[in-house]
């Protein structure tokens, strides 16, 4: 006697490919609205900047097949300007990084009350308009402005003024004041998942806190730092309204200077698209890059 147990018997030539495909067919058509919206606002306006840069010289433009503008950024120039931006930007991250972990570490430490607090102050920068915190900084750096006015009185390198609006050191500090929070963000919501019981037993077997640090907090950090490094990078390599604002004409970027081929007269529209489309490359190889030692078996899980 079959066992009651038992689950309903198949009949034979059934399938359940016909719900399969129902099921796919559903799938699909929840994803048309998104897939039309990305095709529609992303990839047209991609492949338009791509042809673009394939243009020939003029404007308006010839659409003529020519790798003149890729060409052209091989100019001194322009090669030097996307040597000062990935500089600014690899020291800009570089600084936040510095700045961002022991401040994440110390955020992550506090008991969830004062947590809560800290983590909104950090948030707070990320909620003002950037025009009037690149404005505010130009008050600070400006000849005669409150740095210029300290350094000054202090007298310890000499009588002055002291210019640092409109140059590097300007869109520097501009560049890791603004996007510190996107690296702050990541490295705190990997401590947050570290178990810190691990800390105290290492300290137990004789660990210094040096070496605790090294051998289990910052491996097990390591996806927060990557990830916030990504993004700042990213974003500073990209940034516009800083260096304009900050460093003028003198510290072009590359965000300055496509937007210069594209608005200034004489306009380069092939130009301007040929410095956009290698930019997206770097990014895209930054992006590769990161995902990549975050999966290597390195990599702490």
């Amino acid at each position: 006697m079959p066992s009651a147990s038992a689950g309903p018997a198949k009949v034979p030539g059934c399938s359940t490919a016909p719900t399969a495909m129902t099921d796919a067919s559903k799938g699909f058509r929840l994803l048309a609205a998104p897939l039309a919206f990305l095709a529609l606002f992303f990839a047209a306006p991609l492949a338009l900047v791509l042809a673009a840069s394939l243009a020939a010289r003029g404007q308006p433009l010839d659409w003529a097949f020519s790798l003149g503008a890729y060409q052209r950024m091989l100019d001194p120039l322009f090669a030097g300007v996307f040597l000062r931006s990935a500089a600014l930007a690899a020291a800009a991250t570089l600084t936040c990084l510095l700045l961002g972990f022991p401040l994440a570490y110390f955020i992550v430490r506090q008991p969830p009350p004062r947590r809560r607090l800290l983590y909104f102050l950090v948030l707070i920068p990320l909620t003002a308009n950037s025009l009037v915190l690149t404005y505010s900084w130009i008050t600070i750096l400006r000849p005669q402005g409150f740095l210029d006015l300290a350094l000054q009185s202090l007298g310890w390198f000499g009588p002055g003024p002291f210019v640092l609006l409109y140059t590097p050191a300007a869109v520097f500090l501009g560049l890791t004041y603004w996007y510190l929070p996107f690296m702050v963000y990541p490295i705190y919501a990997s401590l947050e998942k570290v178990d810190f019981t691990l800390s105290a037993a290492a300290a137990d077997l004789g660990a210094t806190r040096r070496q605790t640090f090294l051998r289990i907090i910052l491996p097990l950090s390591t996806p927060g730092i990557l990830a916030g490094s990504m993004l700042v990078f990213i974003q500073c390599l990209c940034a516009f309204v800083v260096p304009d604002m900050l460093g003028g004409s003198k510290t072009l970027m590359i965000g300055s200077l496509i937007q210069q081929r594209f608005l200034t007269l004489p306009q380069d529209w092939p130009l301007g698209a040929a410095i956009s489309i290698t930019l997206l490359a770097l990014i895209g190889a930054a992006v590769f890059l990161t995902l990549r030692l975050d999966r290597s078996p390195a990599s702490p899980r």
